[in-house]
């Protein structure tokens, strides 16, 4: 990989940004990378979580001016073309069966919030500053609007994509676009601590617990939605894994996708 630093470690795959001279800002490269790299990664049985980071002061600073100065000669049917291979990205990302942690180290600007907003769980340094930037530039944040405003809700995304101001991590963890902040002493023992949880916890269910975040979140409760809940559960405790959680639990021993079990 030419823009991405990927490193496995007992389940955990790390996949970092590695452009620090540019603060980590994605081009058309790195959105092929990313594309790739999290496909790959989610049909691969000994990855049980992905962490998102980045190298350098800044997390992702959004677009490459570069990338950005080469959009501004597109037609409208290659700006279509060139925003859908983002929203692939993001879509590749939110939906990996995987379970992905963003560790931010650094600021987040424009479209690097929809790379946080994408992952699961967000853990961030204390000193981290978020704006989404884009009517500054006479732009909104339109590909990644739906995974932002999912992550920090409709009211406070009205305040911070209508004003483009900056704000701290303290505010992102008040509105919920953050799970947790930390001193950045203490972001890589954090991260290392959830993605543990997420690898001790059993991989179908994982994988069967995102996919039913993804169905039931924001959706009425209908009879049919009561009825899927009805059957994923049905169907979870008749699986093999199902059977074996149970049976560990009431033996007293360690579950067989555990090491040493």
């Amino acid at each position: 990989m030419k823009h991405l630093q990927l490193h496995f470690d007992r389940g955990v795959e790390t996949v970092t940004l590695d452009r620090p001279d540019v603060r980590n800002a994605f081009n058309d490269e790195v959105i092929a990378e990313l594309t790739a790299v999290f496909a790959e990664l989610g049909k691969r049985d000994e990855v049980r979580c992905v962490v998102l980071a980045g190298n350098g002061p800044a997390f992702c600073a959004g677009a490459d001016l570069n990338w950005m100065k080469r959009m501004a000669g597109f037609t409208r049917e290659e700006n279509i073309e060139d925003a859908s291979r983002l929203a692939r990205m993001l879509e590749v990302i939110f939906h990996c069966p995987k379970p992905t942690i963003a560790k931010v180290q650094g600021d987040v600007y424009a479209g690097g919030t929809g790379l946080v907003a994408a992952c699961d769980i967000a853990v961030s340094v204390d000193t981290a500053q978020f704006c989404l930037s884009e009517v500054r530039l006479g732009l909104i944040p339109a590909t990644i609007s739906p995974y932002v405003i999912r992550a920090m809700g409709t009211r406070a995304a009205h305040r911070w994509f209508l004003t483009a101001e900056r704000f701290g991590a303290a505010e992102a963890l008040r509105i919920g676009f953050l799970h947790e902040v930390v001193k950045a002493e203490e972001l890589d023992a954090r991260t290392s601590e959830i993605a543990q949880a997420l690898v001790n916890a059993g991989p179908e269910a994982v994988k069967a617990c995102k996919k039913l975040l993804h169905d039931v979140a924001g959706q009425e409760i209908s009879a049919g939605l009561v009825r899927r809940t009805v059957e994923g559960i049905a169907d979870i405790r008749a699986s093999d894994e199902g059977r074996e959680g149970i049976q560990s639990f009431l033996g007293k021993r360690k579950p067989n996708w555990l090491p040493g079990s």
